[in-house]
């Protein structure tokens, strides 16, 4: 029975205990901090204000973006990409995009903790005016598009994850491999290979021509890098110049944005695994949808970026001219539907990308001198904002890494 003697005689006990407990050391967990998401900002250098790539750090949880900073001096690196993550040393690669049959594609080291990059090799793009650049998922090999140079080349990524001399060039300028040119005289007056789009796989390569109005879809030999003939692809639409594609989440479909029209294409695709001779295939579903608003004047406009969500249920595109933002709804059927049109928050998006948390937007704006940040509703898709806009001069890409 607990009788007052009792507590009375515990009690110094348990107030002594209480004490030494009490005096303890209290270790506090230790709080790790978050891993800098770094972003990179390939400039045009041609008007004589920014000098390379700028590098910002992005705070995903406020969506907000540092002052960009002069991390790599290098000629106008208008299209940027990284090595796979995982690989032991990562590389960043620009096309250094003169007009100029000597232009390059540059390798940096990147010091993923810090963001730094230190160059280690620059070798010949295989043709002026280099647009795109592209890394298989495997880090083995990579491919550039040369849209003045009417050209693509190939190379394999060495150890040092510096570029090889280009395995293979292929000149667009053969009209009866790669199609006869459209009939927009000012635009199409030659080929304008204008990406070089890596199937998931790492099978195939799809190349956009904007001067043709024909994408080219090659196999990709894994043993040396070299390309297959090509099976040639076409909207049926002269004049459309298509620009870029993406592959969607599920493999089966792949959009294309039309530069010079300012429309989105859906295609079937579909590859077969012969051994002897596999081929990637694109088919037209007909279905295609404008990217400007219908009073908007055709020719006042021109398509650049595309992107999807994902979770595949929405896909983004920006017009140059119209200066805005289109955000539409992808059905179960692949189609499109307008939900949403919003300014760009400056003047020519040429390219905008989402954060990796695939909350936020972010568009480089590159005759307004800024980089605007938008928020992204994942259930809606819609964006709001910007919530920030940020000085950068002439903004030709943007790549997180």
């Amino acid at each position: 029975m607990f009788t007052r003697r009792r507590f009375l005689v515990l009690f110094p006990a348990f107030t002594a205990s209480a004490r030494a407990f009490a005096a303890w050391p209290i270790r506090k967990k230790k709080i790790v901090p978050p891993t800098p998401i770094h972003v990179f900002f390939g400039t045009d250098t041609n008007k004589g204000v920014c000098k390379g790539i700028y590098r910002s750090i992005f705070d995903p949880a406020l969506g907000q973006l540092d002052p960009p900073v002069l991390i790599a001096a290098t000629a106008r690196p208008s299209y940027l990409a990284v090595s796979p993550p995982g690989s032991s040393r990562r590389s960043l690669y620009a096309v250094n995009a003169i007009n100029d049959p000597a232009a390059t594609v540059t390798t940096f080291m990147l010091d993923p903790g810090t963001g730094n990059l230190q160059q280690t090799g620059q070798v010949p793009s295989g043709g002026a005016g280099p647009a795109y650049v592209s890394v298989d998922s495997t880090g083995h090999a990579a491919f550039v598009a040369n849209y003045m140079g009417a050209s693509i080349a190939s190379y394999r990524v060495q150890p040092d994850g510096t570029l090889s001399q280009p395995v293979e060039r292929l000149d667009f300028k053969d009209h009866q491999k790669f199609g006869a040119l459209g009939p927009n005289s000012a635009r199409q007056e030659n080929s304008h290979p204008h990406c070089v789009t890596i199937s998931p796989d790492d099978r195939f390569l799809l190349v956009c021509d904007l001067g043709t109005d024909h994408i080219s879809v090659f196999y990709i030999h894994p043993e040396t890098g070299q390309l297959s003939d090509p099976h040639l692809f076409t909207n049926e639409r002269p004049g459309s110049g298509p620009r870029h594609v993406v592959f969607h989440p599920n493999g089966r479909w792949v959009y294309c944005i039309n530069e010079i029209d300012s429309s989105i294409d859906r295609c079937l695709w579909t590859a077969t695994r012969f051994s002897n001779a596999p081929q990637g295939l694109l088919v037209n579903s007909t279905f295609s949808i404008k990217t400007i608003a219908p009073g908007f004047p055709a020719e006042k406009n021109t398509a650049a970026e595309i992107a999807i969500s994902p979770d595949g249920n929405f896909l983004y595109a920006s017009n140059r001219g119209e200066d805005s933002l289109v955000v539409f709804s992808i059905a179960k059927n692949g189609d499109l539907t307008l939900l949403q049109r919003i300014a760009c928050g400056g003047k020519t998006p040429r390219h905008f990308t989402l954060d990796p948390t695939a909350q936020w937007l972010l568009c480089g704006n590159q005759d307004s001198a800024n980089v605007t940040v938008f928020r992204r509703d994942a259930a809606t898709g819609k964006l709001s904002g910007p919530a920030q806009t940020v000085a950068l001069d002439s903004p030709l890409f943007t790549l997180f890494a």
